[in-house]
């Protein structure tokens, strides 16, 4: 999952954001509002993190220019204000959850994980495409019954592909959306994500290399 983390506490949010991409989520980090909404229109994530009191632009705002554009991006509010009227408050702008200052870290993480889970608006929770299987929730796939044993990259990839519904994906695309904006663009971590998950999905093969253009799954 692709994850922005927005908070002016710059150590905090450095420290959490070091302990996501241990656990495979690609992170992007920010300091205020304004740079907050700027990557969000520039980048597709999966989960924004952000701190309600933030300079520039306050999580709120960012909150609600989010909601307004209708990504599709799950928003998860930090704040030190804990009260039941905050709580209200902040979900009353349009975030799917709120998380009060300090929490624990493992806390956060699952808070995270069950955001992603949950698919886009008009998404379909499940997909089948000849024979495989992505079952988002649980984050599970399968081929012709036989469960996949995917690390959180290769299942990242996987759900690119199939979401393109046949339509050939980029490398750089598939850069954008599972891995975060420190990816280096000349790195083969796609091609070697690409190599791994080919093997695994065994024969025949389903996803196909289009010289010079990128990948397409499907038949």
């Amino acid at each position: 999952m692709r994850v922005l983390l927005a908070d002016d506490e710059q150590l905090l949010a450095d420290t959490v954001a070091e302990g996501l991409r241990k656990l495979a989520m690609a992170v992007d980090v920010c300091y205020d509002g304004a740079a907050a909404m700027e990557r969000l229109g520039v980048n597709s994530y999966d989960v924004a993190v952000l701190d309600r009191d933030m300079p520039k632009a306050s999580g709120d705002e960012v909150c609600r220019w989010l909601v307004d554009s209708a990504l599709g991006t799950r928003i998860l509010i930090l704040t030190a204000a804990g009260g039941i009227r905050d709580r209200v408050d902040g979900l009353g702008l349009g975030a799917d959850d709120y998380l009060t200052k300090p929490f624990a870290f493992a806390e956060l993480v699952a808070r995270i994980q069950a955001l992603a889970r949950r698919p886009p608006a008009g998404a379909p929770p499940v997909l089948d495409i000849g024979g495989v299987v992505l079952d988002i929730p649980r984050h599970r796939a399968f081929r012709d019954g036989r469960l996949l044993d995917l690390t959180p990259k290769e299942f990242a990839v996987l759900s690119v592909l199939m979401h393109a519904a046949g339509r050939v994906v980029s490398a750089e695309e598939l850069l954008e959306k599972a891995w975060d904006e420190h990816a280096d663009p000349f790195t083969n971590a796609v091609r070697v994500a690409m190599m791994t998950l080919r093997r695994k999905l065994g024969d025949p093969p389903i996803v196909h290399t289009v010289p010079r253009v990128g990948y397409r799954f499907g038949d």
